[in-house]
């Protein structure tokens, strides 16, 4: 089992190398802020068509897709009403609460999890598809909704949506896997070119804000992350596995493979939506923290209890 740690000690190099960057002052103090912009507006639009391009559309109609998308709703559901009425925490703040309760890092941590932890690196797909083709768009619209200080009429919203890089890179990549275009080496290589800076660029900027901030300090909303950290270490893994279980009635390799997935910590990406929008990057940047570090103890206590015997 040692080998599950390959992935973090990969996420843990880049996010240290980050931190470094920070404390050396090496990028100056918009540095991060610098390759946040980066991140959203260009490395991760190209992320996102490359790996939606070459994915199996076929995976979105798996056993697994309602399972972890109903699991990731029920998260949400359990967050927000708290967060909104009982904390009164803004819409913005409320939305990336959520999203750090309920988005699991499917790509640059469930990918390799899920290689050395379940065999093959295709479990994460239906995931990835869920949240870049449905919960991405939604997101972006109530993003741009309650942050934007242009005018909110639905059509002005719609608009910087639909045109939104993220939306964008993942709508083109999702129609070239539907009509099962295969570009050219002489095109699609440039393009994985700038795709594989996105990872690391989003997680060196990450290690940068964590400079000179301390885990759950005294920014007032620390009832805010430890909400989110325990929906997304202890409540969702036992909610995708008692969907699985009871409401599906999954073979228990779909069982683990489905409590594996929910089980992964917070997506990096709610951290740069927090950046981007200027909103809860507290809630997002500590929930990442607290969540890569917890989810270590939890994968493997649910391989323990839902592995096949050894």
């Amino acid at each position: 089992m040692l080998e599950v740690l390959t992935g973090f000690v990969v996420v843990g190099v880049a996010i240290t190398v980050g931190w470094v960057i920070g404390r050396i002052d090496l990028l100056g103090p918009t540095g991060g802020q610098v390759l946040g912009r980066l991140t959203f507006f260009v490395l991760s639009p190209f992320l996102l068509f490359v790996v939606l391009s070459e994915a199996d559309v076929r995976t979105l109609f798996s056993a697994l897709l309602p399972v972890s998308a109903l699991t990731a709703v029920i998260v949400f559901l359990l967050y927000a009403p708290i967060a909104r009425f009982l904390w009164r925490r803004s819409a913005g703040e409320t939305l990336i609460g959520a999203l750090s309760a309920g988005q699991v890092n499917s790509n640059n941590i469930g990918i390799p999890l899920s290689l050395y932890v379940l065999g093959s690196a295709a479990f994460p797909a239906p995931v990835i598809l869920f949240q870049l083709l449905v919960l991405t768009p939604i997101t972006m619209a109530i993003f741009e909704a309650v942050t934007s200080s242009s005018s909110r009429r639905p059509w002005p919203i719609i608009r910087r949506t639909i045109t939104n890089p993220i939306v964008v890179g993942s709508a083109l990549g999702t129609l070239a896997a539907a009509l099962e275009l295969r570009l050219p080496a002489i095109v699609m290589d440039p393009l994985h070119l700038v795709a594989n800076a996105a990872v690391p660029v989003l997680l060196i900027s990450y290690g940068i804000s964590l400079h000179g901030q301390r885990v759950l300090g005294p920014s007032g909303r620390r009832r805010d992350i430890l909400a989110a950290t325990a929906l997304k270490l202890i409540a969702m893994p036992v909610v995708a596995w008692a969907l699985a279980t009871f409401a599906f009635g999954l073979s228990a390799q779909e069982v683990l493979v489905v409590t594996v997935l929910a089980a992964l910590p917070t997506a990096q990406n709610v951290f740069n939506y927090a950046q981007r929008y200027r909103v809860g990057e507290t809630i997002a940047r500590d929930t990442v923290f607290l969540t890569t570090i917890g989810c270590v103890p939890v994968l493997f206590l649910v391989v323990v209890l839902l592995g096949p015997a050894t």
